[in-house]
This record gives C-alpha cells, structure tokens and sequence, in this order.
C-alpha cells in the first residue's frame, strides 16, 4: 500500500510530460497554457509594482516637498472690517507646535500669489517666504543632487523651481521681477508693487506642478513685500510619520490656540489616494481574469492528454492502479505546466519590473518621449517597486487556480472505464 503521490506516479507524470506528441505526449494547447500562465502572472506582478511604484513616488513627492500639516487661523473682522486670518504671535505658536511629540519641524509662512517677468516672458507664480534654516529641511526643495545654485546664499535673493527657471528663460545670477497688485497702499489706492530679485537657487522637487509656479522667498523680505509686517500666513509643519499625521492633530489643536485649524496632507490628496486604491484592486482583478484564462487552457491540454493515453490508462488500470493514483498521475501534469508557467512568470515579471526604468526610458525615445507626460500626470518617471506581497499574491493566485482546474480532466481520467479504454485496441 503507497501512499498519495508516490514516486511511480511523479515519474508517469513526468514521462507523459516529456513524451512527443506522435506517442500521445504534450499537445499543442499544454505549451500554450504554460506560455498563458507565464504572461499572465509576469502582467500582474509588473502591474502591481508599477501601480506600487507610482503611488509611492506620488507621496514622496507630497511629503518631500509640501507641508504634512499646515496650521491657519480662522477668519476674522478687523475693526475696519477686513476680514483676515493671518497669525500674529506665530514664533509662539511655532514653539509651542515643535513641543509636541512627533513634531520634527514647524516653520512660519508667508504666502501669496504674484507675476514673475523676465523680459518678455510672463507667468504666475505662489511666492513662499521662509527662513533659510526652514527651507533646509525640505527634502525635495533642499536636495543638493538636484538643485543647482548656492542655497546658503537664499537671503540675498529667491530660490525658483526648475519649471519657473525655464518658463522664464532665467539661469543662477539671472534677475526676475515679481509684480503684486497688492501693493503699496497711497491716499490715491493701492498700487502694484515690482521689484526684482537675484535667482540664487533653482530646485527641482519632482512634481511638475511644483516645479511650474513655486517661488520661495526670505520670510522677512516676504513680510515687507506682501504687507504682513510682524505677521505670518500660516505654519508648515513636519512630522516623524506622514502616515500616522491624523493621530497628532488634538495635541496641535491644542498647541495652536483657539481659532485653529488644520489642513493635512491626507486632506490635500486623500480623494486622489482612494481613488488609487480602487484602481489598484480594479487592475488586480483584470490580471486575475488574465490568469484564469491562461489557466483554463490546462483544461484543453489536459482533457487532449487524457484522450491520447487512453490505452495507457486502461492497462493501468488493469494492473490494479487505483483511481486515486489515476487522479493524481494527471494532476500532477497539470500541477506542473501551471507551477512551471508561474515560476516562470515570476521570473519575466520580476526582471521587467528591476529593469523597468531603462525599459521606459528606450520607448520613451522610441517614440519621441510621449510614453509620460509629466506636464499630465504630474510626476517626472514612473518607478516600478517590487513589493513582496504583491509577487505572493500573484503567485498563489495563479497556482491556486491551476491546482482547482486540474482537478476536472484528472477526475475525469480515473474515473474513466479500463474496459472501454481497451476494447478497441
């Protein structure tokens, strides 16, 4: 008595596998569904760590470059009955909101929406006024390997992103005007306000939005210019854990006072996040469907198998080969053509996603760079980030489908009569 998949029935399994097609071996539609399930599983593993890898550098870039939190007063009326909600004690408030746990940085600003001119060319730009040391400890802004220009020397002019640089037409040492309609108040109005600035530092943050109208400034010469002397617009705080900003927000509730408010970068980009979500669980569903059909086609190999080794399987029968062994003799078979073809897969998926970067970069020129459009999509590349988790779940999808399908053409065959198999031959 042996026990289930035995050594006798690996090496039928494998002997069926091997054999030609003129001794009733492999079909045709067997290499086929090997071939399926290999381009089925490599698809959803390279769709999974695209998707993985375009959200991750989508955060990188808000957490890089924005503030996780940003903290505002409510608005009020003035005795003269303007309305506003610029903070007046905000190095208190800043000093209180870097004690709280979790706080790495809180940073006063200034903000406001301008023209940038450099001879003919003209667009508008978000100024941001903040001090040196803040600016600093902007990931994204701050990063030496993809600036250029001297940021220690950012008190002597503006730092612009590479997007303005360029729409500008303007270079380090280059001058820009700033044009404001909210200028110097006279008995006549308010009058526009131009002053040119020395461009010091010219950064690239990796978000073409970004890149394309920021503007930052010295935070007291932004004071002067936008009228908010002793005054700042809001504070840009960073924390440890993005992830984990939600839980940090009673404690800066409370830390800025009364008439606080709180905008988080979740706030900013959760609908867009969610919506990434859906569309990560919608593709994964596609792939599935990709997978089944691959996996389907073992049916056909299996059932055009079965039919060749008819004889064979009534002899064994005869010989007192039980129908379990039967059973698993072709389970086996088909067991293997899908484990093959997902290793196989795993394999192609997992090269295509390690190389993908140079992969993008040869069709981008083969096409003429039109493959991303950063101007579109928002982001500069699209990395591919294997994730453990992903390859798994495509890996026991694909065999988990293979093993059930198998089941049908191999119960088919041990249940098949060793009488009729052999009655005509």
């Amino acid at each position: 008595m042996t026990g289930p998949f035995a050594r006798f029935e690996w090496l039928i399994a494998w002997r069926y596998l091997r054999a030609r097609r003129t001794e009733g071996g492999v079909s045709v539609m067997t290499w086929i569904s090997l071939i399926g399930i290999m381009l089925a599983v490599a698809a959803l593993i390279i769709t999974m760590a695209v998707r993985a890898g375009f959200r991750a550098e989508f955060v990188d870039t808000i957490l890089g470059a924005n503030a996780h939190v940003t903290l505002y007063n409510s608005s009020i009326v003035t005795e003269t009955g303007q309305i506003t909600r610029v903070i007046d004690d905000y190095a208190e408030k800043a000093e209180a909101v870097r004690a709280v746990p979790g706080v790495v940085r809180a940073a006063p600003l200034v903000k406001g929406q301008v023209m940038a001119n450099n001879q003919s060319y003209n667009i508008g730009v978000q100024v941001f006024g903040i001090a040196l040391e803040d600016l600093k400890g902007i990931p994204r802004i701050a990063d030496a390997n993809t600036g250029q220009g001297d940021i220690a020397r950012f008190d002597e002019g503006i730092a612009l992103g590479a997007g303005v640089a360029t729409d500008l037409g303007v270079g380090i040492g280059g001058r820009i005007r700033l044009i404001s309609p909210n200028g110097v108040r006279t008995a006549m109005g308010t009058s526009p306000r131009v002053k040119a600035y020395e461009v010091v530092y010219i950064f690239s943050a990796g978000r073409y939005d970004i890149d394309h109208t920021r503007v930052y400034m010295p935070f007291a010469e932004a004071q002067s210019y936008f009228n908010r002397e002793g005054l700042a617009d809001e504070l840009e705080i960073m924390v440890e854990n993005p992830e984990l900003v939600d839980e940090l927000n009673a404690d800066l509730m409370k830390a800025g006072g009364e008439r606080t408010l709180l905008w988080t970068w979740r706030d900013a980009s959760g609908s867009f996040l969610r919506a990434l979500d859906i569309e990560d669980t919608v593709m994964f569903v596609l792939m599935a469907v990709l997978v089944l059909i691959a996996s389907l086609n073992i049916i056909s190999g299996l059932v055009m198998l079965v039919k060749n080794k008819g004889r064979d399987i009534g002899i064994l029968r005869t010989m007192g080969l039980t129908e379990g062994s039967v059973l698993r003799v072709f389970f086996i078979c088909g067991a293997l053509v899908g484990l093959i073809g997902t290793l196989l897969g795993v394999v192609l998926g997992c090269l295509f996603a390690v190389y993908f970067d140079t992969i993008l970069a040869f069709v981008n020129s083969a096409t003429g760079g039109e493959v991303w459009d950063a101007s579109v999509r928002g982001i500069y590349r699209l990395p591919a980030k294997l994730m453990l988790g992903d390859v798994l779940a495509a890996v026991a999808l694909s065999l988990g489908l293979s093993f059930v399908i198998t089941l049908f053409p191999a119960r088919r065959a041990a249940r098949m009569n060793p009488v009729e198999a052999l009655r005509y031959e």
